[in-house]
């Protein structure tokens, strides 16, 4: 058990000075810090290595395990990139005194993804076993504070933007502002969102990777791949085959509309004609700057509305949550487009030579030619 080693590591304590003790934070994946409780003495350096996924070192108090100190010991955000196997990030803490130190990983923080609510919590200097302030009872108030929150966010507690359809609840994500080391020679200070499984902020390379997605096609609804991971600088190329789409960006919980709120205006490709005969096909480029999530659907409206058949797609969406793609595209299938057909821009058919605009009442018939193989 844990009391023995510390009380064992606390009785050697007089004998030994000046340590270097390294701790693993999120080894294999893990929220945990390996080891979780040590027995330090004044001088000692203790070395945090971050290992894999976005932990920090927060300090905080036995009173309150989950809760930022002020003033208190914290590291940041330490992004690892996946499959990283060298140059992890470390962060040192010197020990001043032997009073207990009390440590946390503020991701997701305060909601029912919170790390310390999972119990990735850490003490220098506890007390034993048994003790008030030992360290089993200070994982146990983290635990207690995870469970808190996991029963809140059980409830539903949130709905779509209109009929009585349930969503998830919005996780909460911490904006961060860090410095990015690219290699040995570039170097930038970018502000990202982040928040539990969200991707790390640092692209694979300085021009970033290229995500190519196939929309639509003979017969087909659908983006294709219908969602992906991408980093920061990353470029996803749609290319638009037959029938005339668009790629346009939403939000979660109103899927079929246009993103326009809190001063947020979605981008939106406009539509791609492409004739059935067609053998190039025109692209439309987009650039990921964040790591949150992006949702985007296809607001053709003629037959029928696209999204509401479920042609949508998403970004760096949280696959393990309630907010994955899956339940994106239920929203989308379960709202069905109708609140919003009365007012979208619609078109017609790839072909036709001509897309409809209504405003208000009256339709207006634009005239246009299908410029196809552009790019």
């Amino acid at each position: 058990m844990f009391a023995a080693s510390l009380s064992l590591g606390l009785a050697l304590l007089p004998f030994v000075s000046a340590a270097i003790i390294d701790i693993q934070v999120g080894a294999a994946g893990k929220l945990t810090y390996s080891p979780e409780a040590i027995g330090a003495q004044v001088g000692d350096q203790v070395v945090f290595h971050f290992l894999s996924k976005n932990h920090t070192v927060t300090q905080s108090s036995f009173a309150d395990p989950c809760g930022k100190k002020d003033g208190g010991i914290n590291s940041g955000f330490q992004p690892v990139p996946a499959n990283t196997t060298g140059n992890f990030p470390t962060f040192t803490i010197e020990v001043k005194d032997t009073e207990p130190i009390w440590i946390y990983c503020a991701q997701g923080v305060r909601t029912a993804n919170s790390h310390c609510g999972s119990g990735m919590v850490f003490a220098i200097n506890c007390g034993p076993d048994g003790a008030p302030n030992s360290f089993t009872n200070f994982k146990n108030s983290a635990l207690a504070v995870g469970a808190s929150l996991s029963a809140a966010a059980s409830a539903p507690s949130t709905t779509a933007a209109y009929g009585d359809y349930t969503i998830a609840p919005a996780p909460t994500p911490v904006p961060v502002t860090q410095v990015i080391t690219l290699g040995s020679s570039s170097t930038w200070t970018t502000t990202y969102s982040s928040y539990p499984n969200s991707p790390a902020p640092t692209p694979v390379s300085a021009e970033g990777a290229v995500h190519r997605v196939v929309v639509g096609g003979p017969g087909n609804l659908k983006f294709d791949p219908p969602f992906i991971s991408a980093l920061p600088r990353d470029t996803v190329v749609f290319e638009f085959r037959q029938k005339n789409h668009t790629v346009t960006q939403s939000s979660f919980d109103d899927p079929c509309r246009k993103l326009n709120k809190d001063g947020l205006t979605g981008f939106d490709s406009g539509f791609m004609a492409v004739a059935d005969g067609a053998t190039e096909f025109p692209t439309w480029n987009y650039t990921v700057t964040d790591t949150a999530p992006v949702w985007a659907y296809c607001r053709q409206q003629t037959p029928a509305s696209h999204c509401g058949a479920g042609m949508v797609f998403a970004i760096n969406s949280d696959e393990s949550s309630g907010r994955n793609f899956a339940a994106y595209q239920n929203v989308a299938k379960a709202l069905n487009g109708t609140a919003v057909a009365a007012t979208a821009p619609s078109a017609t058919a790839a072909g036709s030579g001509a897309s409809s605009v209504r405003m208000g009442g009256i339709s207006i018939s634009l005239v246009f030619a299908a410029v196809i193989g552009l790019l």
